[in-house]
């Protein structure tokens, strides 16, 4: 992974001043600095120098360097150790901190006059934490700070900027608390979700619904009305029955106050499946994640629903499905809250997480969870689907870096990670678009991708729809209808190696004629983005899917509910593979962007993904940013990774 940069941040180097740190003389430079306050905060007052302030550096790790080589070497169907996945004992030896990042920092802050006994060394050894004041900190960082305020009555301690000794700098990669301003924006009153996390109504990509309807189709030749069951299974070619279900494992992730309905599911499940009614996955709770049934309405259920019943109903009664319910319903929950659970070191991996972005726990709140962060107490599935994101602007970079080098690491432990690309086209969540100054607004003009499906460790999932009057036989076209599929250049991650055939030829046959200044379009620092391409793969979805409630039944055009359909897929080559005696997939893009993997998917020629003022990206013969590399059809997979 190569350099990247947040237009709200700017990571500049440059000598500001000199100090003494033991034991010689050693220029600070700047580290990190942000180059604006972020909308809705404002500075109200300097922070008193006695206040106690814990600060954590988060050591380098060892050998990210080559943790996109290892990761390939597990990946790709040509190498001798292809799904010869590492075990987490492997994972955690290997990217530990060096005793040199360690013993560096630590003998600069005790030659600074920290006393050792406010030294803390985690018990992964991935941070260092100093119980220091104000006063000390601003020294230490040559930092000013100050309090913000939100205009939800959020307060948060920050600095515009900090700088760190010449020498200690390559064994650091962040500290906090310092310019990060991700900050977690509680409630403003009892039941009201405020701050903008994923999981809460109306924030994200979360289904759309475009009213009631009063006929349930399930017949072929009604695909292009109510895309249902029948319709994803003759599409995809998923005619299968899973016989190593107590073996194999499918986890879908959903974060509180997200939950489902059990009437719902039985309701769908009457309608489209056989010997599901009274069926309910197998829950998974993650620092208090609960099944809140006390209110039905669509914008609490509707995600939920529409992932169990799809994911449920194609892989049938013989898969159990895992559901981790992620954060108590108090503060809710974070990516990283379930990336915790699922890795004990990645709790404290580089610095661990972030509090003014992720639930702490304990929760002292009223009804919160009080118990112990979940911290490496939970197995990861197979294939883990996630229907929620974040935009990348969202993040500062060392956040999205650390998570992404966390989805590589489960990759190489065999986990296949899907996410949904966004349904806003080129544009972000709730159409947001960016601005110069790296600030989100409607009326922006710059791309604004999406986090993590920009992950390059991960698989997105894109929107394609069967369009009024065409039939399940026929090609589908991207989706234009309602939503439009997230694709596009990440303004963070190069492009990796598994792509860059694939995205250089699109580029030649079909240039881009948009200025260069409104989307990342090489490698070159053009004005706002500083990184090469990435553009995340889409596979599928459906225009329109079909939920029902036991309220009325729902129209819901629905992105999201794709991420499932296509873990269901990739859980049935994972049976046919665990029922053969083979590893489960585990990281699938550097596959099926192989020669072997030619034919694998139908290609989507016909349609673009619209935002930001403009048509977006064109789909195009072969690959391309909208529809990726088309539509998985399932036999043919199968076919080919029953041969690796």
């Amino acid at each position: 992974m190569r350099s990247f940069l947040l237009p709200v941040l700017s990571f500049t180097l440059g000598l500001a001043a000199y100090a003494i740190a033991d034991p010689t003389l050693s220029p600070w430079q700047l580290h990190e600095q942000r180059s604006h306050i972020p909308a809705g905060w404002t500075r109200t007052r300097k922070l008193d120098s006695s206040v106690s302030v814990p600060l954590r550096f988060a050591l380098s790790q060892s050998n990210t360097e080559n943790l996109e080589a290892f990761l390939y070497e597990v990946s790709l169907p040509a190498s001798s150790n292809y799904g010869k996945h590492w075990s987490p004992s492997q994972i955690a030896a290997k990217f530990a901190p060096s005793a040199e990042s360690i013993e560096t920092v630590r003998s600069w802050l005790i030659g600074s006059g920290v006393e050792p006994h406010r030294i803390k060394l985690s018990p992964t050894k991935g941070w260092l934490e100093v119980a220091s004041t104000v006063e000390e900190a601003e020294s230490l960082l040559l930092a000013d700070y100050h309090v913000y305020d939100h205009e939800s009555g959020t307060k948060h301690i920050a600095c515009d900027s900090y700088h760190l000794p010449e020498h200690v700098i390559p064994h650091v990669d962040f500290v906090t608390p310092t310019i990060h301003f991700d900050a977690k924006i509680p409630r403003k009153r009892e039941n009201q979700y405020t701050r903008v996390p994923i999981g809460q109504p109306g924030q994200g990509s979360t289904p759309k619904t475009s009213g009631q309807i009063g006929t349930i189709f399930d017949q072929l030749e009604d695909c292009d009305q109510q895309i249902t069951p029948i319709c994803l299974r003759a599409l995809y070619g998923l005619w299968y029955q899973p016989v190593a279900g107590k073996t194999n494992s499918y986890g879908i992730v959903e974060y509180t106050p997200q939950s489902y309905l059990q009437s719902d599911l039985d309701l769908f499940a009457k309608n489209f499946s056989t010997g599901l009614e009274g069926v309910s996955p197998t829950l998974v709770s993650i620092d208090g994640g609960v099944i809140e049934g006390s209110d039905p309405s669509f914008d609490y259920n509707g995600e939920s629903d529409l992932d169990l019943e799809y994911a449920m109903t194609l892989v049938t009664k013989g898969q159990d499905i895992t559901l981790y319910q992620v954060g108590d319903i108090v503060q809710g929950g974070s990516f990283n809250t379930f990336l915790d659970a699922l890795d004990g070191t990645y709790c404290k991996y580089d610095g661990g997480d972030d509090p003014t972005q992720d639930p702490v726990y304990p929760d002292t709140a009223s009804g919160g969870y009080t118990g112990n962060e979940e911290c490496g107490t939970v197995k990861p599935a197979n294939v883990i689907s996630t229907s929620y994101g974040y935009n990348e602007a969202d993040l500062s970079p060392a956040y999205a870096i650390r998570q992404c080098n966390e989805y590589a690491k489960l990759g190489l432990m065999g986990v296949t990670f899907l996410f949904s690309s966004g349904d806003a086209g080129v544009a972000g969540n709730g159409g947001y678009c960016l601005n110069p100054d790296g600030t989100q607004s409607p009326d922006g003009k710059i791309f604004n991708p999406d986090f993590p499906a920009t992950c390059p460790y991960v698989t997105a999932v894109g929107a394609t729809q069967v369009s009024p009057g065409q039939s399940v036989w026929e090609p589908e076209n991207a989706c234009e209808q309602v939503i439009y599929s997230g694709g596009g250049f990440s303004n963070y991650f190069s492009m990796p190696l598994y792509q860059k055939a694939a995205v250089e030829g699109y580029l030649a046959a079909e240039p881009i004629s948009y200025p260069k200044d409104i989307y990342n379009s090489t490698g070159d620092k053009v004005d706002h983005f500083y990184s090469p391409v990435h553009i995340p793969i889409s596979l599928l979805t459906e225009q329109t899917t079909l939920l029902l409630s036991t309220v009325l039944s729902r129209w819901c055009t629905e992105l999201p509910a794709a991420t499932p359909v296509v873990g269901s897929i990739l859980t049935m080559v994972n049976d046919a593979r665990i029922s053969r005696g083979k590893p489960p997939l585990g990281f699938i893009n550097p596959a099926i962007y192989s020669a072997d993997f030619v034919g694998g998917f139908k290609d989507v020629t016909n349609g673009t993904n619209p935002g930001c003022g403009t048509l977006g990206f064109n789909t195009t013969k072969g690959w391309d940013p909208v529809t990726g590399l088309g539509t998985p059809y399932f036999p043919s997979l199968l076919s080919k990774w029953l041969s690796l």
